[in-house]
């Protein structure tokens, strides 16, 4: 399920296992607390938390003791499990039949952040998946203007497309911008405030600064240049930026698979995808396999001593407007 429909599933009853499962470490944490507090009682008695790097082999019997125990003067006791990758061996020989038949009086929460390898226990019939990936740029948008609507701080709808858009829809990011924004105490929210209030994460603001060549609005991209230099010392990771993202531009363009597989495989949001897509189309082939190749090149000569960082920067600025 996605973590959208858990409310509501927690309203049904508890499910035996839950795996909460994603890059987005606001969903993770949100389905979380979400279960204990719908759940558990007596928590200094009734809640138990594990590492699961430290779950091998034999130590995996410490899980399924904890497993077994039974609640004390409560309905059910609640074990959590953080970033557990057994292997499809270790879970048939260890945890499946403890999985498989886990008490009624127990509920396992799995928080991963889907960044180890291990068995696929998302597609195991006795755990309860809740999809924690990034939300869509229109989900971020309502949440932004449902919190705001409660706070009782009225905004419009492209105001709060924005702050999706500036915090690239992760919701750790939107959740703190959002209380800003209604602790600042204005309403209605307009799109201006957003300018001006709302923090623009840095591949965003690559984005922009990139936006503006494919539109040849060249005083922008070097106001954008500016505002990123002083903001941070380290060039190498400007220059980093920029060839990722004209590489990953030049992968969407040349691509055929469909907006969610390039979305997965490259981790970034499906609507970043679609306007990526109409950059790339708007530069070129030509132009990005230059850019992707002359950054890489920048960034291969700083690395061999025969450039400097700020050099490199420079030279960097110049190809894109200039390539």
């Amino acid at each position: 399920m996605k973590y959208t429909e858990l409310k509501n599933d927690i309203a049904q009853g508890d499910r035996r296992i839950y795996l909460f499962e994603g890059e987005d470490a606001y969903f993770r944490t949100r389905g979380e607390e979400q279960v204990r507090a719908a759940f558990l009682e007596m928590p200094e008695l009734n809640f138990a938390s594990f590492d699961g790097a430290l779950l091998k082999g034999k130590a995996a019997g410490e899980l399924t003791t904890a497993m077994a125990a039974c609640p004390f003067m409560a309905q059910k006791r609640i074990i959590r499990v953080g970033e557990f990758y057994p292997s499809e061996a270790d879970y048939d020989r260890y945890y499946k039949s403890a999985f498989e038949n886990c008490p009624d009086t127990t509920i396992l929460i799995i928080v991963n952040s889907g960044a180890g390898k291990g068995a696929a226990l998302k597609r195991k019939k006795c755990i309860t998946f809740v999809d924690c990936s990034r939300a869509d740029e229109d989900t971020v948008t309502r949440w932004a203007y449902a919190t705001l609507k409660r706070a009782g701080v009225a905004s419009d709808v492209q105001a709060c497309r924005n702050i999706a858009a500036y915090c690239l829809c992760d919701m750790a990011r939107v959740e703190g911008e959002v209380t800003k924004l209604i602790e600042y105490g204005k309403s209605p929210i307009t799109v201006e405030d957003v300018e001006a209030l709302v923090y623009k994460d840095t591949d965003y603001r690559i984005y922009e600064m990139t936006d503006a060549i494919a539109y040849k609005n060249y005083s922008k991209f070097c106001a954008i240049c500016s505002e990123l230099a002083q903001k941070s010392t380290d060039r190498m990771a400007i220059i980093s930026a920029l060839h990722r993202y004209f590489k990953n531009l030049l992968v969407i363009y040349s691509s055929s698979d469909g907006t969610a597989a390039l979305a997965s495989q490259l981790k970034m949001p499906e609507f970043a995808v679609r306007k990526s897509g109409e950059r790339a189309r708007t530069l070129g082939k030509e132009r990005l396999v230059h850019c992707t190749s002359a950054l890489y090149d920048l960034s291969a000569r700083v690395r061999s001593g025969r450039l400097s960082p700020d050099g490199a920067f420079y030279t960097a600025l110049a190809d894109v407007l200039f390539g």
